[in-house]
């Protein structure tokens, strides 16, 4: 496990529509080990290494963004008031620290006469400023900041960060493309797509380009093994890969679910079968592109997904490396 690599991606700033420090990153890391890097008008990073010419064109994709608060004003007292960038749980956010991308920190809260079930709009942005001038001196309208930075260790297997969905499955995708090595049989485009938080937006347009004969998204889901949840679901921490079923977006290629499952029996390589009703990732959008794809997704288990604490098992992540290089050298 190459941790050095894995905080560098976690850590770095990138909510939706800003992730150019994130693929500034992964592509310093993946220089030399692909046969092209380049960046889309939209901001993918796409990573591409040739195949011999006898296999498919496989489309990857990751996304780099993460969630966010964006500044719409500031009031008399100095405090942002802010709207979600993707799927924001607002009382997930109270008393958490942000950080905007030029280094400004704040802490959030809430509005005191705001009812139990807290909306965005109910929050706001404490960056110590006094009075809205010094606010919007600091930062400016449209500004975004995210959950600050912290990569946890939980026992001797988990990892807990805000940003682990989905800069883990960004990791594992390029841990992936790292360890490789030789040419396979066929091509691969690997995008760490923008915008997904926000409606999948980076992967649409890059698969319509990549027109690849098999696409997987590799994504965090939803674990089913906390107390007294009420969607109940299979998947669990510590028992492997994640190979989805199906989820809002997606019914995946039932051939797809198959070899995924065929590779790791013959591989040793520990899977659980996710059924998430509810949600998406970036295979729905690479399924019905042109004349459709036969798509397929590889999940890491998460728990907390969307807070500042989303926390995976770093066992569950080898497995998911090692299922995605088998499904790469078929």
């Amino acid at each position: 496990m190459n941790m050095q690599l894995l905080e560098k991606i976690l850590t770095a700033y990138g909510p939706s529509g800003h992730e150019g420090r994130v693929a500034e990153t992964i592509r310093e890391a993946l220089a030399g080990h692909v046969d092209e890097v380049r960046t889309d008008v939209m901001g993918n990073l796409i990573a591409v290494k040739q195949g011999d010419g006898t296999g498919k064109r496989i489309m990857l994709s990751a996304h780099m963004d993460h969630i966010g608060l964006a500044v719409i004003d500031a009031d008399k007292h100095g405090y942002l008031r802010v709207c979600s960038v993707g799927g924001i749980y607002a009382r997930e956010m109270v008393s958490g620290h942000v950080v905007f991308e030029n280094g400004v920190c704040g802490v959030i809260g809430a509005d005191e006469k705001a009812e139990d079930k807290l909306k965005v709009s109910d929050l706001y942005v404490d960056i110590g400023a006094q009075n809205r001038e010094e606010a919007l001196a600091r930062v400016s309208i449209g500004d975004v900041c995210v959950m600050k930075p912290r990569v946890t260790k939980l026992g001797e297997h988990r990892l807990a960060s805000p940003a682990m969905d989905d800069r883990i499955a960004c990791y594992i995708q390029a841990q992936a493309l790292l360890e490789l090595g030789e040419k396979t049989k066929n091509t691969i485009i690997a995008v760490f797509s923008v915008q997904e938080e926000v409606g999948l937006r980076g992967a649409k347009t890059a698969a319509y380009a990549a027109e690849p004969d098999l696409g997987i998204a590799i994504d965090v889901t939803d674990t089913g093994d906390m107390p007294e949840m009420k969607t109940k679901m299979a998947v669990k921490l510590g028992e492997g890969a994640a190979i989805k079923i199906m989820d809002y977006d997606v019914i995946c290629t039932p051939s797809v679910v198959e070899l995924m499952e065929k590779l790791a029996a013959e591989n040793g390589i520990p899977t659980q079968r996710e059924v998430m009703p509810y949600g998406g990732t970036d295979a729905g959008v690479m399924q019905m592109t042109r004349g459709g794809v036969a798509t397929g997704a590889i999940s890491v288990p998460c728990r907390y997904i969307h807070s500042e604490a989303e926390t995976v098992d770093l066992r569950d992540v080898q497995a998911c490396i090692d299922l995605l290089k088998a499904c790469l050298r078929a």
